[in-house]
């Protein structure tokens, strides 16, 4: 992530941004309900850590990494007053490889929608060195249903995901859901995707 954008997020977290609700996200609550959490775990652009704490219940194994230090020291202290088990970390969406782990689950809670198009590309080349063979990637994002100039992050278009993950992946599923915010608790429009890495012929 450019510098720039890491030092918005800090800043940002020395108060309580709107996608900071103190809780998991009810997509991510629906996906561990169908099974879908499994193995060591990645919560990336992990914020104050409530989805990552949530997975700790579920997994044996779970780490968040954020590019803002203030958002991991946050996280890291309500991980201890909850205490969940959890491996917070700062780390770059775009340079996985330095993790040196490979993670079955990788979710993705509104980092996607902060990406340039250049970032889309590294950050999918990055996530190939952190998602294993048969591991899943859950990305939540803004959609491009939200009505121009709403004042939030980049709407994301269906087919701008798919151009992204088009090469070297299987895209499970691209469906409708809802971000939810201290501002619209009823979420705002989103897209829900599961991907993996695609089989090697």
């Amino acid at each position: 992530m450019e510098p720039a954008m890491a030092s918005f997020f800090n800043e940002a977290y020395r108060g309580s941004p709107p996608w900071d609700i103190g809780r998991p996200q009810a997509e991510f609550v629906r996906i561990a309900r169908e099974g879908g959490i499994r193995g060591r775990v990645l919560d990336i652009g992990c914020g104050t850590g409530e989805n990552a704490i949530f997975f700790a219940g579920l997994a044996p194994e779970v780490w968040g990494i954020d590019s803002a230090p203030l958002v991991i020291q946050k996280a890291r202290k309500k991980a201890l007053e909850r205490n969940a088990h959890v491996r917070f970390e700062v780390g770059d969406a775009l340079h996985l490889e330095k993790l040196r782990k490979k993670f079955i689950t990788v979710t993705d809670c509104g980092l996607f929608h902060t990406f340039s198009d250049k970032e889309r590309r590294l950050f999918a080349a990055s996530m190939k060195a952190a998602l294993g063979e048969n591991g899943t990637y859950f990305m939540l994002c803004f959609s491009d249903r939200e009505p121009a100039g709403w004042g939030g992050p980049r709407r994301v278009a269906r087919d701008e995901i798919l151009e992204t993950f088009s090469r070297g992946w299987k895209i499970n599923y691209i469906r409708e859901a809802r971000f939810s915010t201290s501002f619209n608790d009823q979420g705002g429009y989103a897209w829900l995707s599961s991907i993996a890495r695609a089989r090697q012929a």
